[in-house]
Order: C-alpha cells, then structure tokens, then sequence
C-alpha cells in the first residue's frame, strides 16, 4: 500500500509539472486589489488576465500572490519566499495599506524599491511592471501629492513600466466597488484587468 501511494504522488508532482512545463510566469505581487478581497480568487482581476491569456492562447501562467492587509514593509519580508518559484512578468502592486495608515511616503518608497532589486538580483530578466496607487485625500494634499510621486520616481529611476493608478476608472465609482468603497466588485476587477491589460499585453510574447 504504501508503494502505491508513493508511485501515485511521483505520478501527480510530474503531471502538475508537465502541464506548465514551457510556461513562462506572471507573478502579480500585491495586496487585498490582487488577493480580490471579497471575492473567489476566480473573480479576481490576475484570473480575468489568465482568461485573457488563454483565449489567446498564449503560453503563460498567471500566479496570484496577493496578500490582504499587506503593506509595502510586509511585501519587502514576503519577497525572498515569494521568490522561489520562477518569475518571468513581475508585475507590483503595493501601497494602498501604506497611504491608509499615513506611512511616511519615504519608507514606502525604500520598500518598494527594495522589492523590485530583489526581483532584479534573483531573476535579472525578468520585466517588472509597477502599478501606482494614491493616498485617500482625507491624509491631505501635501501627503497624497508626495505619495503619488514615489511611483513616478521608482518608474523613473529603474526604467519599468508603469500603469500610473492601478483602480484608474474604478476608485469612487460605488456601481464598481464593495460596500466599503474601497475594494472592487467582480466588476470592478474585470475594469481593472481591462486597462492593465494594455500595459501588460505589449510584453508578452507569442512564441
């Protein structure tokens, strides 16, 4: 009995590395936006892209490692873990935690970017693609402005490709988000998926 239930898990770990074998990975790094708070992972906009994908038949495999709660501070520590498994398209989105809280956007900046060596040092070619995200403007002008600026600059500074507002068309629409006005509906990932699409499909290849 017990050769028979270690010969059927060499039979499963091989078949599961089989059906993604040539695959190239989409790693989408983030918080409660990409974990789909309130929804099935399914509903989520890194799903609504693998749909995409596939439909295209494109040979790439999409890796939801969104985490609620999680902070830009949280993701640098959870980085080195999350980085284990291979990673080709990383694409980053952090911060919304951070402009909740009030953390001073300096620190958010040096997490951020220290996010983004580590993906460089482990996987050198791999593409990064940063999402921006904005302060409630309940924290003021001069915070929210700054803020949004840590993104420019990190886009600027490492020569990524930058998606300016990750929730650009969905923020403030209550038709578009749960009941706490911050976390979108399925709706409101699919808008999501919708306009990061035509920043990610430019980098995917058709081989």
């Amino acid at each position: 009995m017990k050769l028979k239930v270690t010969f059927f898990i060499i039979i499963t770990y091989f078949s599961l590395n089989l059906s993604t074998q040539g695959q190239e990975t989409i790693l989408f790094f983030g918080d409660s936006i990409t974990a789909g708070y309130g929804l099935t992972e399914q509903q989520a906009f890194p799903a609504v892209i693998q749909q995409k994908i596939d439909s295209l038949g494109l040979n790439y495999n999409v890796i939801n490692s969104g985490l609620s709660g999680e902070t830009t501070a949280g993701g640098l520590r959870r980085i080195d873990w999350v980085l284990q498994q291979h990673v080709d398209i990383f694409v980053l989105e952090l911060g919304g935690n951070d402009g909740l809280r009030g953390i001073d956007p300096i620190s958010s900046k040096q997490n951020l970017q220290g996010i983004m060596d580590k993906v460089r040092e482990t996987y050198p070619e791999a593409d990064i693609l940063l999402t921006g995200m904005e302060a409630p403007p309940n924290m003021g002008q001069t915070y929210t402005s700054r803020f949004r600026e840590i993104y420019t600059e990190l886009s600027n500074e490492n020569d990524v490709l930058f998606m300016p507002f990750i929730l650009e068309g969905v923020a403030g629409d209550p038709d578009l988000n749960q009941s706490d006005g911050i976390h979108p509906t399925e709706e409101g990932h699919r808008v999501v998926a919708n306009d990061l699409w035509e920043y990610l499909r430019p980098m995917l290849s058709e081989s």
